[in-house]
């Protein structure tokens, strides 16, 4: 999910900013935020989410989840987070596209700025999920909607009978590869490694597929083009030798990097900028959670992350418990007594 919005500028947190003060505030929409959302708006905390400019992260791009219990025929990344967002509106969430642009994490309440306002939060549920690896390569950003793509589910139409590579070997690049195969002519799956990372099922089906095709060992090490994407250069990892095959579009899917940075130096981190919590969720500053993507190198799932948010608002619902202001007890007043 991103959170930045170009050519718009953010309210700055000065006197003349719209503050609005919140007991538990989400940054983050997909299932890890929305999860959150639905059990923080059960405990009549009125969370808010700040969605950026797009509901539901990466999921939403998926066209079949597969995985999730409840739906044995599978259901669309878009429907499944559209039933999410219901959820969590009926017991009294809010949604708001907006970006979260600066946090302060110094203070209580927290301070988070965003392009509309100012947020005093008593509790924060941090749920901003990963974004697509680049390869950094020569072409790829200049190609950038021209051919090269992140999401199959969005420009998979755009490649009809056309020739596409794939770019990858685990479970999403196999899941978009045949998603692919809907539109294109064919799909050649790239893959760096000598074998496959994604599940079985998944790499049966694609084996079983008469559109797709296999090079592996093998990267990619420029995207060659003029209006638009025609070929690109492969080299054999073992051998070096170097090929040049003509295409049409490049589907990235070689991973996923947390969308962490609004938060460096205020939040720990591990080496691969995943915000470290512990088993209750909670980071290392007291009040802040964080769940999904953003926390979770291991597993990445949309069930894990779900569930990862509604341990989040448990413990926020928590905490707030045990720091409620206590109310004053009155004295009984005393006489004075009088000898007769």
């Amino acid at each position: 999910m991103t959170f930045n919005l170009t050519g718009v500028n953010p309210v700055t947190s000065g006197n003349n900013a719209e503050i609005e003060q919140v007991k538990v505030l989400i940054i983050g929409s997909g299932p890890a935020g929305l999860g959150a959302a639905i059990y923080a708006a059960r405990a009549d905390l009125n969370p808010v989410v700040l969605a950026g400019m797009e509901l539901g992260g990466q999921v939403s791009l998926t066209y079949l989840v597969e995985n999730y219990p409840g739906f044995p025929e599978g259901v669309g990344g878009t429907e499944l987070v559209e039933l999410f967002q219901k959820q969590a509106e009926k017991f009294g969430g809010r949604i708001e596209f907006d970006s979260a642009t600066e946090v302060k994490l110094n203070q209580r309440p927290f301070e988070v700025v965003t392009y509309n306002k100012v947020y005093k939060a008593e509790t924060l549920i941090i749920a901003t999920g990963a974004s697509s690896l680049h390869l950094n390569i020569p072409g790829e950003k200049e190609f950038t909607g021209k051919g090269v793509s992140y999401c199959a589910t969005c420009d998979g139409w755009f490649f009809k009978d056309k020739e596409v590579i794939v770019v990858g070997g685990g479970d999403s690049a196999l899941e978009e590869g045949i998603f692919l195969t809907r539109y294109a002519k064919t799909v050649t799956i790239v893959h760096r490694r000598d074998a496959l990372r994604a599940g079985p099922i998944l790499q049966k089906r694609a084996k079983e597929n008469p559109k797709i095709k296999f090079i592996f060992n093998t990267v990619l090490t420029e995207i060659i083009g003029e209006d638009s994407v025609k070929e690109v250069k492969l080299k054999n990892v073992l051998t070096g030798d170097e090929s040049k095959q003509a295409v049409d579009g490049v589907f990235v899917f070689i991973g996923h990097a947390p969308n962490t940075q609004i938060f460096e130096g205020q939040l720990e981190m591990d080496a691969g900028k995943y915000i470290i919590t512990d088993r209750l969720m909670q980071t290392n500053v007291e009040g802040v959670f964080a769940a999904g993507e953003a926390a979770d190198p291991t597993y990445r799932q949309v069930i894990t992350s779900a569930g990862m948010g509604a341990a989040a608002a448990m413990r926020a619902i928590h905490y707030l418990q045990e720091h409620a202001p206590q109310p004053q007890m009155e004295l009984p007043r005393t006489t004075a007594l009088h000898n007769k």
